[in-house]
């Protein structure tokens, strides 16, 4: 296919074609009922365009060559940034880069925000002391060098659909700090003890703390 600029949008840019059955395993971190639908995914409100080579020029000539995997929305815009979360989780995993709004960035240098613990229930500090302490007031905690933040889930991912019918209130432990694995594991161990999910901070579900480093 020749070489094309494509029109501005949530767009991950790989520097290899990607595998159809390895994308469509990834976006399901993001959506679990993710299906292919011809060359394309279709997943919530937005439809994952099939892989095309374009110009250098979309990534501003980041790389020397660019497989495009544009994220468009199926209908009203998506809720909750889902298309941009979705292009820039999948540009963290494939080691390319976001391309937002003619934005170019890099998501594996972002460490703005850690990965979160989504829950049904609120969890009680009598819950949480096992692995957490309580600091400053009745919504943050620490473990160590790591801070977790107890805040309401906004909207509900996709990723955590199956915790939704037993939810009274979906709840989120946000966690903080400046290693990524070791903010994984101790997300994984408040999941396993609080019956929850884990999600990074495009809301691509995580089953391994590994998942939460750039790939080499």
């Amino acid at each position: 296919m020749a070489k094309r600029r494509l029109r501005t949008g949530p767009t991950a840019a790989l520097p290899a074609k990607p595998d159809p059955d390895e994308l469509l395993r990834i976006i399901r971190l993001a959506d679990p009922s993710a299906h292919k639908d011809g060359d394309d995914i279709v997943a919530t409100d937005v439809r994952v365009c099939a892989p095309v080579e374009a110009d250098p020029e979309l990534t501003g000539g980041e790389l020397e060559k660019v497989w495009a995997v544009r994220v468009t929305a199926e209908g009203p815009l998506p809720l909750d940034y889902f298309d941009r979360f979705l292009a820039e989780g999948l540009a963290f995993r494939l080691k390319g880069l976001s391309v937002c709004r003619g934005e170019v960035s890099d998501p594996a240098d972002e460490a703005e925000s850690g990965p979160a613990v989504i829950l049904p229930v609120r969890p009680t500090a009598e819950e949480l002391a096992p692995l957490l302490e309580e600091h400053e007031d009745d919504f943050t905690f620490v473990s160590g060098d790591i801070k977790a933040v107890l805040v309401p889930q906004k909207g509900q991912p996709p990723a955590v659909q199956e915790l939704l019918p037993f939810a009274t209130e979906l709840t989120a432990i946000e966690l903080r700090g400046d290693e990524p694995a070791k903010l994984g594991a101790l997300a994984l161990e408040l999941s396993e003890a609080l019956n929850g999910l884990v999600v990074d901070r495009w809301r691509f579900r995580v089953d391994a703390a590994e998942d939460l480093v750039p790939p080499a």
